[in-house]
């Protein structure tokens, strides 16, 4: 069973959770390790769909409930121009095109394994979906791509390295056209994840290395919307979502963080 709820303040740490991210500081990732990383971040993230191919991320049919305006383009005749930044194997506009919505999908990520997982389900038509292998970090990642109605952003910034941030945001401003939206899903703030990491895995605040080399960012409401309005969006909406899996047979309760957040080009 999963409750979720939805507030505009970020959690308030325990004293226990004080100390565990205390000790995170006692041995951060080194510079080595740091530009590792960043250097072979496309080669983790093959690894990652190499090992688990299409069986680690459901796929993702809450999309519709929380984003309602999704909803709208089952009924329209006109065809709307979906990107999807970091699109994985295609968690995200698979099920919406299984729900009938009128979309030309474009979909892209850094892992060229992704893109051809993407392209071998059975729903993979080159008329409708362009998916292709792309840096978003990179001026040029759209250009060969027309400008969107739309654009989804869900758990793939907290990936890039902070610093990049603006330039991906960015990027996605210019694709997207005026008037156009973007829905965006991320880690929030404290999620329990964030305060479970072990010192040795810290990268710098808020930003954190797995054990499989991919990295992993923690947002706060207040940056998100300072990083967005400061790259052109207008904020919609922009709150923290606060989600507990509780199942009570087998004790367990989760509690996680997202942020979620609509944008508009004005």
């Amino acid at each position: 069973m999963e409750e979720q709820s939805y507030s505009s303040n970020f959690k308030e740490l325990s004293d226990e959770e004080k100390t565990l991210l205390e000790r995170q500081d006692s041995r951060l990732v080194t510079p080595f390790q740091c530009s590792k990383l960043e250097s072979d971040a496309k080669k983790y993230w093959d690894i990652f769909y190499k090992r688990n191919e299409n069986r680690f991320f459901k796929d993702r049919h809450w999309i519709m409930r929380e984003f309602p305006e999704l909803e709208d383009l089952k009924s329209s005749s006109k065809s709307c121009s979906l990107l999807e930044v970091g699109c994985g194997v295609g968690n995200l506009f698979y099920p919406l095109l299984e729900e009938g919505l009128n979309l030309s999908v474009f979909a892209c990520d850094l892992s060229p394994r992704a893109i051809d997982l993407v392209k071998q389900h059975p729903m993979y038509k080159t008329d409708r979906i362009n998916a292709f292998q792309a840096d978003v970090t990179s001026e040029t990642c759209f250009s060969h791509i027309p400008p969107v109605d739309v654009a989804t952003m869900v758990f793939v910034l907290s990936a890039v390295h902070p610093e990049k941030f603006a330039k991906v945001l960015r990027n996605v401003f210019n694709v997207i056209k005026p008037g156009g939206l973007l829905f965006f899903r991320d880690y929030g703030l404290y999620d329990m994840t964030q305060i479970r990491f072990k010192p040795g895995h810290k990268i710098s605040e808020n930003f954190y290395m797995r054990q499989d080399g991919t990295r992993s960012y923690f947002f706060s409401t207040a940056e998100i919307e300072e990083l967005f309005t400061t790259c052109g969006f207008t904020v919609v909406s922009n709150q923290y979502v606060n989600r507990r899996t509780i199942n009570k047979k087998e004790e367990i309760d989760v509690p996680r963080i997202y942020v979620q957040s609509k944008f508009t080009k004005s």
